[in-house]
Formats: C-alpha cells, structure tokens, sequence
C-alpha cells in the first residue's frame, strides 16, 4: 500500500547517500570545518545572492527554530506567530524553554493576518503598562504555511515594514521551503529572503536530506554564533554529514529540480481527489493536499492508501493530507489512482459493512 502520509517517510535521495557514501572515510575537521560545509555555504550564500551572509547547519527543524529565534531575541522578548505556526502547535514547548514567550495571532489559511499584526503592535505600545509585559521582539513565519499555502512578496514587505517600525527582527522558517521555491504561484525567491529577514532556514530533511537544515543570517551574524549553538545542544561533532548533504542539494539545481518534480506529482494527486470526489479543505498550490472526509470514510480508506488525519474541522470531519515528496514517482501516483475509491463508492462500501 502506497503512503502521501508526510514529506519524510523515505531515507535520503540517492546522490545525497552517494556523496555521503564517496566521502565517508575522508579526513576531515570536526564542527563544520571541512571543505564541504564551507563550499555549501559558499553556494548558499551565492543562491541568495548575499555574499556577506553567515551560514549554520543544524540536525533539526525545531532545533534550528529555537536556536534561531533565541538568537535574534533579547530574554525579555517573545515572538508573534500565527496561531497555526509550527513553533506554536508543534514544537512541545520548545520555543518557550528558551524563556521566549509565543504570541499567536489570528491567520486566513495559515497566513498571518497583516492587519492583526498591527492591530497587535499598534494596541501594545499604546498601553501606558507594556513595560510589565512580555515585549514583542520578533515574528515568526513559515514559507510555505502548514496549510500548503503561500505568502507573497508584497505581504513579506509588509511585514519587513511593519518589523523596522517597531523595532522588531524577522525569522521564516523554510522547512518546506524547496517547495515552495518549485510552486509556480510563488514570487518570493531565496534572494528576497535574503532581502527581507533577518534569518531564514533552508530545509533539507524534507527536501531529500537524511537530516540537516541551512540557517541563514543575510545581514550581521550574533555574536559568538558557535559557541551559542553548543551551548544549546546543536553543534554536530561530524559536521561534515550536514556540509556534505548541502553541497550535493546545491549542486547542478538539485534542491530546485526536487521542489519542481514534488509540485508536479502534488498537481496529479490534487487531480485524482477531486476527480474522485473529495472536497479540497482549502487551496494548496504546494506538495500538500488536504482534503475532507468523515470518520467512516477515514476509516475506509485508510485501507486503500497512507494518508495523514491532520486535524479537524469545527464540524467533526477530518482533513485528510496527501503529501507529494522528493521520493515521490509518476508509479507511486499512478498507484493511489489505480487505488484510491470514488468517494460515493467508498461510502457505499462502508454502509455495506
């Protein structure tokens, strides 16, 4: 039985092992100072058309979330998120155990609400007592959103705009952001980023990394950056595991080819479901579909195909996630449409049960 049930089911793609298999019993530096590490951050640097950018790597997205923004937060200071963030649904705290407070604001489809953001600021700063209260030092966003869906460039500035008035830094967290890189819908590029933030990530683990994510500061670097990153448990020892898979995803246009060929096989699985009657939750121009169904019909299907129950909707239904990833094939799509029954059929196969 096939499964779209994430983005990291499968180990690593096959020229990352490659390379990693090739270089594995080279001598090298330990913590990042081997000739791969830095020539990946050299390309890195060159895509995001910064030259003067510092590079990291990290094991972990979360890992990489809560270093970054405790970097870029004074310990007086939290960060405003969408309510939907991923550091404020599903990161077990993470953020908070640096002693920074999450702030979730309200968002349409994942994106935060920009007229809420400055509601929020303009409501704090007009409080003659916000000296007592948690001060707002950073947003916090995700390219593309837990929804699958896209900020624009326009939105970015107002953000950028809104983050220079008040004071504040600006951090996108670029798990998935291959993916959006790949999506003919988006407009912001790797060198907007760079423009617009005062840090981002570039995911690998879900871009066909074994495990590994870039984080870019496009201006200054903090002060002191390894030292503070191996103080929170985030120095790999074997660096080189991390430099080497980055070097391979910027070679030859690898990391772009992989987001391009997942948003095509997310447009045939989007085709098949609504072909085969199932409602789109929302609009997802990404490598994730969502789509609604009750609980008989999650539990009918879930005998035909992988999929994730990625929540609920106030009226009780499930929206089902169908996930296109860097291992996904033409085969394994054909496969989910060879298997995937018409939704009328599915109900009637669970009333006959």
């Amino acid at each position: 039985m096939r499964t779209f049930e994430c983005d990291y089911t499968e180990g690593a793609h096959p020229k990352i092992l490659e390379a990693l298999t090739r270089t594995n019993l080279e001598q090298m530096s330990g913590y990042g100072f081997d000739p791969y590490t830095a020539r990946a951050a050299e390309k890195i640097k060159a895509a995001c058309g910064a030259p003067d950018a510092t590079v990291t790597f990290l094991v972990g997205g979360t890992q990489t979330n809560r270093i970054a923004l405790d970097l870029l937060l004074a310990p007086y200071e939290g960060v405003l998120t969408p309510d939907t963030g991923h550091i404020n649904v599903h990161e077990a705290g993470a953020i908070e155990s640096a002693g920074h407070k999450v702030i979730a604001l309200k968002q349409t489809d994942g994106i935060l609400e920009i007229d809420a953001l400055e509601a929020y600021l303009s409501a704090f700063y007009a409080d003659a007592t916000y000296e007592h209260m948690v001060q707002p030092g950073a947003v916090y966003l995700t390219h593309p959103t837990e929804y699958g869906t896209l900020y624009s460039k326009e939105q970015l500035k107002r953000v950028r705009a809104l983050c220079d008035a008040y004071g504040m830094r600006l951090y996108v967290d670029g798990a998935r952001l291959g993916y959006a890189l790949g999506c003919p819908q988006n407009d912001l590029t790797l060198i907007d980023l760079a423009a617009l933030t005062d840090a981002f990530s570039i995911g690998g683990t879900k871009l066909g990394a074994l495990c590994g994510e870039a984080l870019v500061f496009p201006k200054k670097a903090p002060n002191m950056l390894m030292t503070q990153i191996k103080r929170q448990g985030g120095l790999l020892a074997k660096g080189r595991v991390l430099g080497v898979q980055f070097d391979t995803l910027f070679t030859d246009g690898l990391y772009d080819a992989i987001g391009r060929e997942a948003i095509r096989h997310a447009g045939r699985i989007r085709a098949i479901l609504t072909e085969k009657g199932y409602p789109l939750a929302w609009d997802s121009p990404t490598n994730q579909q969502f789509v609604l169904i009750n609980d008989a019909e999650a539990d009918a299907l879930s005998k035909h195909v992988g999929f994730d129950r990625w929540g609920r909707t106030k009226a009780g239904l499930w929206i089902a996630r169908f996930t296109a990833s860097w291992s996904t094939t033409d085969a394994d799509v054909d496969a989910l449409q060879a298997a995937l029954p018409a939704k009328n059929a599915l109900c009637r196969q669970e009333k006959s049960v």
